[in-house]
């Protein structure tokens, strides 16, 4: 009896032991019954192993405001994309020294590791559109352009400041052929992402950007790009392909809302066999469970000396009928002893009506008289990025010769632009 006893509970480990050796089968992802009438669509999950999700975010400074960027990172470990891509313009950065530069990238990548997954930067005109501010760069990150693969999706990371202050966008000939090269060595990727900072196929000379060059080596093959700069959302197309100008995530902006394509947002691209697909997230959208903003101790840039706004509205008349859709600008004169001169624009409603906007949403002008021009584009831009046609006669587009001229004083104003054939 007692040798038995010894026996069982052996016998009893090696079966444990045989069991624990044995691959353990997968549970399936999905247990569902089919009958012949269901309380669902299908039992097929929209979960292909090729796909993935990454957020982009936009331009953060040139007059950044307090608590957004740091917001949107919060926003974005509760949205848990797979990676965060960025179009530039990280730090106010340009023409400081040194060590200003380098506080404020501190500050920047501070907010960055609080991400939980990898953050990808791109060079804007803020970043390393000066000498000094190229080098700092350099020496904290190194390559200005870059390539990465993922899933079989080459992401190409361009610098449209190459060499510092390039105007309306450069890409210098060493990047160019580093992006020739990185596309013919991924020819069979299944799509293309392009991220960089200006939207430089909208320079009046774009022969000379570059860029042409760049979008010779894309070719044929399937792509996107994405852009920042502008602060102002705009979706173009180019060669069949899909080209957008993000608008902020921070950065300067009157924030008058969809219409005008000034917000605040984080993209979310799925990548789908058969291409991406794309959402504007606007940031107030995105919260948590409990409902609460995030908090947040980051600082905006305080702009000094701004003249107090009035009250500005108005309409807008071509041969008695009303102008939907206008553009209107009112061109103050030059501060003493500055090249800054307000500038308040507004854009049409239906029935010719407009509200301008200096500084913020609808914040009206400040007192001084203004030259005005009007223009009535239609569309305002056209898919390539290039003014469309104006209804209005073309005088109407130049301060000189508009004739326009009007005074805000302190106080509600109101004014009527009746304009001519």
């Amino acid at each position: 009896m007692k040798r038995i006893a010894l026996v069982l509970p052996i016998a009893g480990l090696l079966g444990a032991a045989v069991a624990l050796s044995r691959p353990a089968r997968p549970a399936p992802e999905l247990v569902l019954r089919h009958e012949e009438r269901n309380p669902f669509t299908s039992g097929k999950l929209n979960n292909d192993p090729d796909e993935f999700r990454f957020a982009i975010v936009s331009d953060r400074t040139g007059g950044h405001r307090a608590k957004v960027f740091t917001q949107a990172v919060a926003r974005l470990n509760l949205l848990q994309p797979q990676f965060v891509l960025s179009v530039g313009d990280l730090i106010e950065g340009g023409n400081q020294p040194a060590k200003k530069l380098e506080a404020e990238w501190e500050e920047f990548d501070g907010y960055v590791k609080k991400l939980q997954m990898p953050f990808f930067y791109v060079p804007g005109n803020h970043d390393v559109g000066h000498k000094n501010a190229d080098k700092v760069w350099g020496e904290r990150y190194g390559r200005r352009h870059y390539h990465f693969v993922y899933r079989n999706v080459l992401f190409l990371v361009l610098n449209t400041d190459d060499p510092p202050g390039s105007g309306r966008g450069h890409l210098g000939a060493e990047q160019i052929a580093y992006a020739g090269q990185a596309l013919r060595a991924n020819r069979g990727v299944r799509w293309t992402i392009v991220t960089m900072h200006k939207p430089v196929w909208t320079a009046p000379q774009v022969k000379k950007t570059g860029w042409l060059e760049v979008e010779k080596a894309l070719g044929d093959r399937p792509y996107t790009v994405f852009v920042g700069h502008v602060h102002r959302y705009q979706k173009f197309a180019r060669n069949g392909r899909n080209y957008y100008q993000l608008a902020t995530t921070g950065g300067g902006s009157k924030l008058r809302g969809v219409s005008y394509g000034e917000f605040d947002h984080v993209v979310w691209v799925t990548m789908k066999k058969d291409g991406p697909i794309f959402a504007n997230l606007l940031l107030d959208a995105i919260l948590p469970d409990d409902l609460k903003v995030p908090e947040s101790e980051e600082k905006g840039k305080a702009y000094k000396g701004l003249k107090p706004r009035h009250p500005a509205r108005g309409t807008v008349y071509f041969d008695g009928a009303p102008a939907p859709g206008a553009y209107v600008v009112f061109w103050g004169p030059s501060e003493k002893g500055t090249k800054r001169r307000p500038r308040a624009d507004a854009v049409c409603e239906a029935d010719g009506s407009f509200q301008l906007s200096t500084y913020a949403a609808f914040d009206g002008a400040p007192a001084d008289e203004y030259a005005v021009t009007v223009e009535w584009r239609k569309p305002l831009w056209t898919v390539e990025g290039k003014p469309g046609p104006n209804a209005l006669p073309e005088r109407y587009a130049k301060e000189e010769t508009s004739g326009l001229k009007f005074t805000v004083k302190e106080g509600a104003n109101s004014f009527a632009i009746h304009l001519r054939q």
